[in-house]
């Protein structure tokens, strides 16, 4: 059911998150240090999120020249290479000081790392069978989670006990093995690759399945080559023209819009002002929330083969039983039940989302699938910015417990723009077709 190349892109790509987070955590607190300024601080994860959006715009014309397992690789040595440049720019031998250097080789980083995404959720299906297709999805849910989970604790404590220098060396390392790993995996419905050089797509025209963009969804039509606008609107268009996809974009964009109410400022104000908690107890609440996820992740590979016979039921559940789960965190002032509800939220949480990428990717040809990843990471990330601004407001001017009550509402919004389009769940996937 798994190929072996799934098993190295799980590992490559575990490896790489780990990092991601080291370097968050590295250069947060090398910003902080020299400059003592949260805004400047905040321009590290500012800057990040709009490099990787102008990223997924343009990453469509990549994806149509090149393998996605050579993106991988390219995008990794990218990163090893500036984070080399950046961990001996802060050297004692050079003692770099000065920001902007910094932030401009973040925005590099984050250039490059906008492929990854997009890339690796479109291989996970050409890796494995369908049928194992939801427990590959939640065996890297899990992934991510544990390494969000103890990541950002072990981070903390390696930059408090070495300093920013020697975890960014630690960082360098870590792509390189990264990248060494990623030249193993083999992308079954490309041709076998003649040479190491070998790197671009076996049909190399932007098309899926001979497809040309401008016509409906899943149709056949010329082999005409198409401009680069064709390629770039293409993985847009899909998502407009499938109404499972535009679907699930929506319902997922939705979601998002709340999803920023456990971002740790809004929960430390929680604490503080409804908790009556100190500093502390945001971490215990953001130990708990990971923890949850973990589990979550672990029940949905575990409860695969009942799941995948629901799948659109257990998406709509996730959402619903999140939702529910926010209110009662909203309405509860006590310290140690806020722990467990906010353990249980994340089963739910990993219930809709895994369920909702396994749907994605049974959606779309497997060759369109990249582009349409990218289309909708760029979505989603612009999304997530204006929750923040959306959620601050409210926060600011409604009071903390009514965000988290609004966050709550939007995800029934959410779940309900999948009921209002269940008629789209009950048709054929068109990876089966």
């Amino acid at each position: 059911m798994f190929k072996r190349s799934f098993y190295v892109l799980w590992g490559s790509q575990t490896l790489s998150n780990t990092a991601d987070v080291l370097y968050l955590v590295a250069l947060t607190t090398f910003v902080l240090d020299r400059t003592g300024s949260v805004v400047f601080a905040t321009l590290v994860p500012f800057l990040r999120v709009s490099a990787q959006l102008v990223s997924g715009l343009i990453a469509p014309l990549m994806i149509a020249k090149y393998r996605l397992p050579f993106l991988l690789t390219l995008s990794q040595f990218g990163q090893f290479v500036l984070f080399a440049l950046l961990a001996v720019y802060l050297s004692p031998l050079i003692g770099g000081v000065q920001l902007l250097p910094v932030y401009a080789i973040i925005m590099c980083i984050s250039f490059l790392d906008g492929w990854t995404t997009p890339a690796r959720n479109a291989l996970v299906p050409r890796l494995v069978a369908d049928q194992a297709l939801m427990k590959a999805n939640g065996m890297v849910a899990t992934t991510d989670q544990i390494v969000q989970f103890a990541g950002w604790a072990v981070s903390g404590v390696l930059v408090a006990a070495f300093g920013p220098f020697p975890v960014l060396v630690a960082v360098a390392a870590a792509y390189g093995l990264t990248m060494a790993l990623t030249t193993m995996i083999e992308d079954p419905t490309e041709p076998k690759r003649r040479s190491p050089w070998d790197v671009r797509t076996g049909t190399d025209n932007g098309l899926a399945g001979g497809g040309a963009p401008d016509q409906p969804f899943g149709e056949q039509g010329t082999n005409r080559p198409p401009s680069r606008w064709d390629t770039l609107k293409e993985g847009w268009i899909a998502l407009w023209q499938s109404p499972r996809l535009r679907s699930l974009t929506l319902m997922d964009m939705t979601d998002m819009l709340g999803g920023s109410v456990w971002a740790g400022a809004f929960l430390l104000v929680f604490v503080k002002e409804i908790l009556l908690k100190g500093e502390q107890w945001w971490g215990y609440i953001n130990a708990s929330y990971f923890a949850g996820a973990v589990l979550g992740g672990l029940l949905v590979v575990a409860l695969v083969e009942r799941l995948e016979r629901r799948l659109f039921t257990a998406m709509l559940l996730g959402m619903l039983g999140y939702a529910v789960l926010t209110v009662w965190f909203a309405l509860n002032d006590h310290a140690p039940l806020t722990l467990f509800i906010v353990l249980l939220t994340g089963p739910f949480t990993e219930l809709a989302a895994v369920s909702r990428r396994t749907l994605i990717q049974r959606s779309v040809d497997k060759e369109l699938l990249p582009k349409v990843f990218s289309a909708q990471n760029t979505l989603l990330n612009t999304v997530s910015g204006l929750s923040l601004l959306l959620m601050s407001g409210i926060a600011e001017w409604f009071g903390i417990i009514n965000m988290y009550l609004f966050a709550a509402a939007i995800s029934v919004l959410a779940a309900g723009v999948g009921w209002l389009n269940r008629k789209s769940f009950k048709a054929k996937s068109t990876a089966n077709l």
